[in-house]
């Protein structure tokens, strides 16, 4: 077999640095997180009316009815609550039924799993009235933004519920801007997803071609997501419509019909040419967790080490201050990154990938015992790594870095800069790296088309990315097997124009696999509220492309 200097290399120095086998995780090893929106997240709405959560005893028989001006309307419309027959000259208080919902994960030392997500249902206060002489009362008021489907109306006196009304919740789809060029980014606004699986989720459509899907569970039932303007100029739908993933397309025949989405027009005017390539990073938020993946290695316990760092994340080749104080004065040690090799799909008794530390550097304490030194981030794995400073082969101290996801920059023949496009080349296997093929942003229709991509990471919310053509899902790339380097592969096609390639974060299921993972191996279009991932201190990009097909 044929070894290449990049594996051999990467022998070489695994054989210097102790490796562990990584398996399936023992009970012992695993940690089941429940996962509620982080500290900071934008786009949350608050609890609705007052916020305030109540608690009150539920009857079977014995609760009266309240009268509701209407039995289901969109966030924003007027209803008007009331009822009679009830205690005269009493204060009721009015509530309102709704939910907090969580994504689910399973952490490990050596990587992250997606494992499903829950709701927990409750009551907040929608308002305090007061019965009239002859026991009734009149409330007006608009529908809140919340989840959308049913909602249970009571009213309560000393905590025992006295009567009940409800109303259903239904969607809203809108669009901004409705028209522009080819390449336009239009964000699509979707109110009213529900508490439970069926509800929950939607898929995003353009011209009936599935762009990715998006999820509320964060949200309270508001999801804002981003696609871009493709096609031929001229009026396209674009529909954000029920589903787990992809559309449940007789929902009218469901048990919940009223969560039917809805479509709404663009019109594209005009065809600019392809713009350049951008990355665009969701929000910073407060992680949920402190757990981090390779930060697991047995610290020195008599080490009186501290590192900090310049920062705690970055993209490939970037540099980063270290500073080490309470090391013994005069000393060699090694800065080492912390790091695996393997894959999903060749797994030998149950051992997909082994630890791989790789030696960055040898560095000497001055004689007050610091370091002051810098490192590049290496051309490997993206997501959490520990950089570690050690003596021999006992760790000392360490810090995390995460490393996130870029676009690799080709270069033409003139030297030019060209964000992650080429034309393949002839011969496929193995993929060459830092090298996907001649760099180009105009293709003739069937030509093959690379998309590379550096710091693809291994857990499964990092290893793998969808790629959409004009909106439409045609596959995932993954970037466990090549270190990082991600390189797509797919055709041209269309009429001459410009055309939209754009890459998204999805949640990898097939190894290994849990119960209630229904929304994995999709686009995730609200990557950038509502990914399981944000609350884990990833930062999981999207990517957006604009190609030429001439003639």
């Amino acid at each position: 077999m044929k070894v290449t200097k990049k594996v051999a290399l990467r022998v070489a120095v695994a054989a210097l640095l102790p490796l562990s086998l990584i398996a399936p995780a023992k009970a012992a090893d695993s940690v089941d997180v429940v996962l509620y929106a982080p500290a900071g997240l934008k786009g949350v709405p608050a609890l609705p009316f007052t916020g305030e959560t109540v608690a009150f005893s539920d009857p079977i028989s014995g609760v009266g009815p309240l009268t509701i001006s209407r039995s289901q309307g969109q966030i924003g419309s007027a209803v008007t609550i009331s009822g009679k027959g009830l205690k005269a000259n009493t204060e009721l208080t009015l509530t309102w039924s709704t939910a907090k919902g969580a994504w689910k994960a399973q952490l490990l030392p050596n990587s992250v799993n997606y494992t499903g997500y829950q709701w927990d249902k409750f009551s907040v206060i929608l308002a305090k009235v007061t019965t009239d002489a002859n026991g009734a009362f009149s409330y007006a008021t608009t529908i809140p933004e919340d989840f959308g489907g049913p909602h249970d109306i009571y009213a309560e006196i000393a905590g025992v519920a006295v009567a009940k009304t409800g109303i259903q919740v239904t969607p809203s789809v809108s669009i901004t801007p409705d028209r522009g060029p080819v390449g336009t980014p239009i964000t699509i606004t979707y109110k009213g997803m529900g508490p439970n699986l069926y509800t929950a989720g939607i898929s995003v459509l353009w011209d009936n071609n599935f762009a990715g899907e998006a999820q509320s569970i964060w949200t309270r039932g508001t999801a804002a997501v981003t696609v871009y303007a493709a096609g031929k100029i001229g009026k396209h739908l674009v529909c954000g419509m029920d589903g787990i993933g992809v559309q449940y397309m007789n929902i009218n025949q469901s048990p919940v019909p009223y969560a039917g989405g809805d479509c709404v027009n663009f019109m594209t005017t005009r065809d600019n040419g392809p713009a350049a390539a951008n990355i665009t990073y969701p929000q910073d938020v407060t992680p949920t967790t402190t757990q981090r993946t390779l930060m697991n290695e047995q610290i020195d316990p008599t080490s009186k080490a501290v590192m900090t760092v310049s920062k705690t994340s970055g993209v490939v080749g970037d540099k980063i201050g270290v500073n080490v104080s309470g090391l013994t004065p005069n000393t060699d040690y090694a800065l080492t990154w912390a790091n695996v090799v393997g894959s999903r799909v060749n797994c030998t008794t149950g051992t997909c990938w082994i630890y791989s530390g790789e030696k960055l550097s040898t560095v000497t304490s001055d004689a007050q015992g610091n370091v002051v030194t810098e490192v590049a981030i290496p051309d490997h794995l993206g997501g959490f790594h520990a950089l570690q400073i050690k003596k021999g082969d006992i760790a000392q101290a360490q810090q995390s870095i995460f490393v996130k996801q870029s676009i690799f920059v080709n270069k033409d023949v003139n030297g030019n800069s060209i964000a992650g496009l080429a034309k393949a080349f002839a011969s496929k296997a193995p993929e060459p790296r830092n090298s996907s093929g001649t760099p180009t942003l105009k293709f003739k229709a069937g030509e093959e088309i690379t998309v590379a991509m550096k710091g693809v990471g291994w857990t499964q919310l990092d290893n793998t990315m969808a790629l959409t053509y004009d909106n439409n899902y045609v596959g995932y790339g993954c970037g466990f097997n090549s270190d990082g380097y991600m390189v797509i592969h797919l055709r041209a096609t269309g009429a001459p124009g410009t055309h939209i390639i754009d890459l998204h974060p999805i949640m990898y299921t097939n190894q290994p696999s849990f119960a209630n993972t229904q929304y994995g191996m999709l686009p995730i279009l609200s990557y950038n509220s509502d990914f399981l991932g944000l609350a884990l201190g990833y930062k999981q990009p999207a990517v957006h492309f604009e190609i030429q097909i001439i003639r």
